[in-house]
């Protein structure tokens, strides 16, 4: 096992490495100035190169790429993930503690929501295919799959300003400050996120557990006499987990990272919407930094899933 971890870790070296070299050479080869959200467009139109120069030297923007490349990633490994570049010019980490513990945890609650809905939804349709419970979840799993979840956001929040006049707070709280209000600027984008990925990983569980359930060990389970429930649970279940696994551990990266549309849909506080914000005034620090920190939680949730492969099926890390 422990070859095996070190396998997925030595992997995982190369690719976010790839990462940060594919995020900085993209963000400079997009179109658009950082100047024009630094200054006046109208007023770029009369300023002198000099003076153009010299503000690009106070950014430090007019240096080589490789000597950019190799300041951000000193910051990065420092921990700082560089400076913004405008307003107060504050450490982009000091955004990721501020919004980053609002994201967490919207991104955590929509995983467990997505399990304890989809998971069971997904076992009950498995076993009794063709029913009326089966039909139903189809139905309602391919609703939901079709159904955008900013434009299901958009729905929830007009219709609770509507009908109860209530809207969910617009400044943040951290949860050991202010519970409450940090309940309520989460569980709306964490219950639309979460029963989103509940669809999703309801059928997956269905279509995986129903193939699982005609394999051989499994008739011959029953053949023994094992009870239906030991069958399912001790010998088709992990087994059936295991695609469930792989499609949990790109929805947790992406829940941790921070759904953008729900984000500015629900006005939350979060990491997707400062990258909205960065995106909108060129910050092109704050923007790289907080798409690589996304890269990182989406490699990190997936050697984790590689990890659970090796401990729930021993083929995987002795292959």
């Amino acid at each position: 096992m422990q070859k095996y971890v070190l396998r997925r870790l030595l992997l995982a070296i190369p690719t976010l490495l790839g990462l940060t070299v594919m995020i900085f050479v993209i963000m400079r080869v997009l179109p658009g100035d950082p100047l024009i959200a630094f200054l006046d467009p109208n007023q770029m139109r009369v300023m002198s190169d000099e003076e153009i120069a010299l503000i690009k030297e106070t950014l430090g923007l007019d240096r080589p790429y490789i000597v950019q490349y190799a300041d951000w990633m000193g910051d990065v490994l420092t921990g700082s993930f560089g400076k913004s570049l405008f307003g107060t010019k504050a450490p982009v980490i000091d955004v990721i503690r501020s919004r980053g513990v609002v994201s967490a945890e919207i991104g955590i609650i929509a995983v467990a929501i997505s399990w304890l809905i989809g998971l069971p939804v997904g076992i009950l349709s498995a076993i009794r295919p063709g029913s009326v419970l089966d039909m139903v979840t189809s139905f309602s799993t391919v609703l939901l799959l079709a159904i955008p979840g900013f434009w299901l956001a958009l729905l929830i929040l007009l219709s609770t300003v509507t009908f109860w006049g209530y809207s969910p707070p617009l400044v943040g709280a951290h949860l050991w400050d202010d519970p409450w209000t940090n309940f309520q600027i989460v569980v709306f984008p964490a219950a639309v996120m979460g029963v989103s990925m509940a669809a999703i990983i309801a059928r997956m569980a269905r279509s995986s557990l129903f193939e699982v359930l005609r394999d051989d060990y499994v008739r011959t389970a029953r053949a023994k006499g094992a009870r239906e429930r030991v069958t399912i649970i001790r010998h088709a279940l992990p087994n059936a987990l295991l695609p469930v696994l792989t499609l949990s551990g790109v929805m947790l990266g992406f829940a941790l990272g921070g759904s953008v549309a729900i984000e500015v849909a629900f006005s939350t506080p979060g990491l997707g919407r400062s990258l909205v914000e960065a995106a909108l005034l060129r910050d092109m620090n704050t923007v790289q930094s907080l798409v690589l920190l996304y890269g990182m939680i989406f490699i990190l949730a997936n050697l984790l899933v590689d990890l659970l492969y090796g401990w729930i099926d021993p083929r995987i890390r002795l292959g």
